[in-house]
């Protein structure tokens, strides 16, 4: 019988059970750890003085890199280092009302490489790990246990687009709604894509209750490619039929967001051509002010006038519309802005040393990864 490692990984379910079986603990001192770490969010003290086997258990994949907390409102944006030595941001949201959110990220980089969006423009794309999504989970609700407050919601609108990683993404919603881990309901977490249609419906099958968004910004479709590129994997008429059979999945209304760019896509024409595109789908749009980005100096954020006349053309239409109020400018942790500049050196750095290796995993350009996977969405 071969022996438990000395230390094991938090969410590695075959070798926490190999370390309990190992030291003959009960069944019940995971599922407590677990619960008091996963669904209460207490501190590594508190579950290190209950638990000593927590000892031989990595209780986090990611390191604290820096905390930036807004001067403005109920910010607070988290640097996480990976083992790679990458850097990964995280949101947390206070909301006025007293709920919060967490904008989570599921990658390095995005290969999406929208214009409007900060992620994009660093070239690079790497996928995360399940425990690293996870972890940005457990290290920010251990931040808001420590101010008496509850995670309300996730959201998957960090770095990267989910579904270049759907696999981890997937496996790291399995464990936040599943009972043993952090039992969440899938109402309380929503994944934003570009659109990946085969993606968007895999995941709507797999969790019906789960909130799904697609970053429209724009009916045209010679608009959208322009500022979304991938937009020419996936036509407008084929994302509306994507949305439509979805609900013909889930019982819940489709979240559109809409990016509100001067002289871009926020004309009356834009606001009309939008409501005839959504048609019959049951939708919320969400509006969104542009956060400018320096690697985008052509783009401008919609007048406030303008974006108040669009959403009252699309509220007289019958449509559900809000007008989403950006949080965290003051620290760059506003829609569009997550980025570190130190990775595109550190990429490089990784670059180098890999260049010999056979590793499968590394740091590629945007365009190898758009073309790789609609390589293999054609095999």
């Amino acid at each position: 019988m071969t022996a438990a490692p000395e230390s094991v990984r938090l969410f590695q379910t075959h070798e926490m059970e190999s370390l309990r079986r190992d030291r003959r603990l009960d069944p019940q001192v995971f599922r407590k750890l677990r619960n008091d770490l996963l669904k209460k969010f207490e501190s590594d003290e508190a579950v290190s003085m209950k638990y000593p086997v927590a000892e031989g258990i990595e209780l986090h994949s990611l390191n604290l890199y820096q905390r930036m907390d807004s001067e403005i409102d109920g910010a607070t944006k988290l640097l996480f280092e990976t083992e790679s030595g990458m850097l990964i941001e995280s949101v947390i949201l206070r909301i006025a009302t007293g709920r919060t959110t967490l904008c989570v990220s599921s990658q390095i980089g995005c290969a999406a490489a929208c214009d409007f969006c900060a992620t994009g423009k660093m070239g690079i794309a790497k996928n995360l790990a399940t425990e690293e999504i996870l972890d940005q989970v457990v290290q920010a609700g251990q931040i808001l246990r420590g101010e008496d407050r509850r995670l309300s919601n996730i959201v998957f609108m960090g770095m990267g687009e989910p579904l270049h990683n759907e696999v981890n993404v997937t496996e790291a919603i399995e464990l936040l709604t599943a009972p043993d881990h952090f039992a969440r309901s899938p109402s309380t977490v929503l994944v934003s894509t570009v659109g990946v249609p085969a993606g968007m419906l895999r995941l709507a099958k797999r969790f019906p209750n789960l909130n799904l968004a697609l970053s429209l910004h724009s009916a045209d479709q010679t608009t959208r490619e322009k500022i979304i590129p991938l937009g020419k994997k996936a036509s407008l008429t084929q994302l509306h039929d994507t949305i439509d059979e979805i609900q013909s999945i889930q019982d819940r209304e489709f979240m559109i967001e809409y990016l509100m760019l001067r002289d871009v896509n926020d004309s009356t024409e834009d606001a009309n051509r939008l409501i005839d595109w959504i048609g019959d789908l049951r939708v919320h749009v969400n509006l969104i002010p542009y956060n400018t980005i320096e690697a985008s100096p052509h783009l401008h954020a919609s007048p406030r006038p303008v974006i108040e006349s669009f959403a009252d053309i699309l509220k007289a239409s019958g449509l559900k519309t809000t007008v989403r109020y950006s949080l965290g400018n003051d620290i760059e942790a506003a829609c569009g802005q997550l980025i570190r500049q130190e990775n595109r050196q550190r990429a490089m750095q990784a670059r180098r040393a890999e260049s010999d290796s056979d590793s499968h995993v590394g740091f590629l350009d945007v365009r190898q990864v758009v073309d790789g996977l609609e390589s293999q969405k054609n095999k």
